[in-house]
C-alpha cells in the first residue's frame, strides 16, 4: 500500500485513487514571466518521480502540469521590458521547457495555458455567484472568503486568525479585505477578454481550477506544487472549486519543500536565486537531478557549490559500477526494498542509499568474481524510477532550443501571422535568431535552419 503525507490530512495517509488502476495529477507550473531558477528545478523533478515511481507502480498516470501565462508578475515584467505579455510569456515557456528536459523531466500528458482556458473560468465564477459565495464590483468579481465555512481547510488558516498582508490584495472595493479577485476588470495597457462582468483578465488562483476541472475533473488524485502554494494560491483554489460544485476538488495535497540559498528561500522576492539553466550548464542535469533525490521532496535543500562537487562524485560512483556490471533480472529482494521505501511518501533519499548499498555489493562481487547481474539489474530498476538516465548535460543557458521547440515556436508565429499581429511575429523571429535558428518562408510554408 502507497501511503502519503497530505497537507490536507495533517498525515500520513493511505493511497486510495479514485478510480482504480488510474491516477490524476495535477501540478502547478511555472509563471512565465522570467527564467527558471534552481527552486523551479525542484518542483519539476519532485513530481515527476513521483509520476514515474506511480507508472512503475502499474498504475494508468495522467499528468497535468499548467503554464501561467498571464497573471500580474508577467504583466509588470512585459511593462518593463517594452514587450507584449504573450511573447515574454511564450519566450520564458520555451526556455523552462528547454531546461526541465535537460533535467529528464518528461512532458505533462496535457500543458493547458491559462490563456486558452477563459471561458471554463467564467463558468466557475457564475457558479460561485448564483450560489452566493461571489459578488461583483465594477467590473471586478470577488469570491467573500467569509461566505464558505470551510476555507481555510488545506492551510489551517481561519480566516478570524488573517490579516490583510502578504499576497493579499487590499482593495476598497472589496466587502471584506481577505476576498481575492476571480475576475479583474480592464486596465489601461493590460491584456483582456470579454466576459459576462465586462473586459477584463482572470485572477491568478481561477486558473488552475478551470484547467485542473478540465483535464482530470473533480476528486482527482494528487494536487501537488511548491510549499509556498499552500497559502493562498491552493487554499483558494480548492475553495472556489469546492464552492462552485459542491463536490472533493483533489484527494491528496502533495507539497515540495524548498531550496534554500545562505538560509533563505530560493525565489524573486527574497533576490536569493541561482539561474536554473546556468547550473545545468555548469554542473549537468543528472547531478541536478541527483541533488533533488538525495532529499525527501517535502525536506528543505541547501544549495551550495560544495554539496554540488559531493553529487557529482556520487554520479561518478554509479557510472563506473554501471561501466563494469552487467545488468540482468534485478534481485527481488532489492527490488521489493525499493518499492518499502517508496511506497513510504516516495522516500527517494531512502531509495538512492539502497542504491549506494547495491552499488557497494555489486562491487565487492565483481571484485571476487561472483555474479553481480542481480544487483546492478536493481540498480538499473532505481536508476529508471529516479530518471537519472534521462537527465542530459546539456548547453540550454546559450539560447539552444530542441527541435521540437523551433517548431513550436513557428507555428506561434505562424498563428500570429494570420492574426496579422506582425509585433508578435518579428518578436518570435528575432528570439529564434537569437537562438542561432534563420527561418525562411516560402510557398510551402516555413523552412529553418541552425546557424
Amino acid at each position: 500500500m502507497i501511503r502519503v503525507r497530505s497537507t490536507l490530512h495533517r498525515d500520513v495517509v493511505d493511497f486510495v485513487p479514485r478510480d482504480e488502476g488510474k491516477v490524476g495529477i495535477y501540478v502547478c507550473g511555472p509563471t512565465v514571466q522570467s527564467e527558471p531558477h534552481v527552486g523551479h528545478g525542484r518542483y519539476a523533478v519532485s513530481f515527476d518521480v513521483i509520476r514515474r515511481y506511480l507508472t512503475w507502480r502499474g498504475f494508468d498516470v495522467t499528468y497535468v502540469s499548467n503554464i501561467t501565462d498571464v497573471e500580474d508578475k508577467i504583466i509588470a515584467a512585459a511593462a518593463e521590458t517594452g514587450e507584449d505579455m504573450d511573447v515574454l510569456a511564450e519566450r520564458m515557456a520555451v526556455r523552462f521547457k528547454a531546461a526541465f528536459a535537460a533535467l529528464g523531466v518528461l512532458e505533462p500528458d496535457v500543458e493547458p495555458k491559462a490563456t486558452e482556458h477563459i471561458p471554463e473560468m467564467h463558468d466557475i465564477i457564475r457558479k460561485l455567484i448564483d450560489r452566493g459565495l461571489a459578488y461583483e464590483r465594477g467590473g471586478d468579481v470577488y469570491f467573500s472568503v467569509r461566505t464558505l465555512e470551510s476555507y481555510g481547510k488545506l492551510s489551517g488558516r481561519k480566516p478570524d486568525e488573517l490579516r490583510s498582508g502578504h499576497r493579499i490584495e487590499v482593495d476598497e472595493s472589496k466587502e471584506d479585505p481577505l476576498d481575492f479577485a476571480l475576475w479583474k476588470a480592464a486596465k489601461p495597457g493590460e491584456p483582456t477578454w470579454d466576459s459576462p462582468w465586462g473586459a477584463g483578465r482572470p485572477g491568478w488562483h481561477i486558473e488552475c481550477s478551470a484547467m485542473a476541472e478540465k483535464y482530470l475533473g473533480m476528486g482527482f488524485d494528487i494536487h501537488g506544487g511548491g510549499l509556498d502554494l499552500v497559502f493562498p494560491h491552493h487554499e483558494n483554489e480548492l475553495s472556489q472549486s469546492e464552492g462552485a460544485t459542491g463536490e472533493v476538488f483533489a484527494r491528496y495535497w502533495l507539497h515540495n519543500g524548498m531550496v534554500n540559498l545562505d538560509g533563505e528561500k530560493m525565489s524573486k522576492s527574497t533576490g536569493k536565486l541561482v539561474d536554473l539553466e546556468s547550473a545545468i550548464d555548469q554542473y549537468g542535469g543528472r547531478a541536478l537531478r541527483m541533488l533533488y533525490a538525495r532529499a525527501h521532496y517535502r525536506s528543505p535543500i541547501e544549495y551550495s557549490d560544495d554539496l554540488m562537487q559531493d553529487v557529482a562524485e556520487s554520479l561518478d560512483r554509479l557510472d563506473r559500477f554501471r561501466d563494469r556490471a552487467n545488468a540482468g533480472v534485478p534481485d527481488p529482494d532489492a527490488v521489493a526494498s525499493f518499492k518499502e521505501v517508496m511506497d513510504d511518501d516516495f522516500g527517494t533519499p531512502q531509495a538512492v542509499s539502497l542504491m549506494f548499498d547495491l552499488i557497494r555489493v555489486g562491487n565487492r562481487k565483481i571484485d571476487s568474481g561472483d555474479d553481480a547481474s542481480g544487483v546492478a539489474g536493481a540498480v538499473e530498476e532505481i536508476v529508471g524510477v529516479l530518471g537519472l538516465d534521462d537527465a542530459a548535460d546539456l548547453e540550454v543557458s546559450s539560447g539552444g532550443l530542441s527541435d521540437d521547440e523551433i517548431e513550436t515556436l513557428i507555428s506561434s508565429r505562424a498563428e500570429a501571422r494570420d492574426a496579422r499581429d506582425f509585433a508578435r511575429a518579428d518578436a518570435i523571429r528575432d528570439q529564434l535568431a537569437e537562438a542561432g535558428v534563420t527561418i525562411e518562408d516560402g510557398a510551402d510554408g516555413t523552412r529553418w535552419l541552425r546557424q
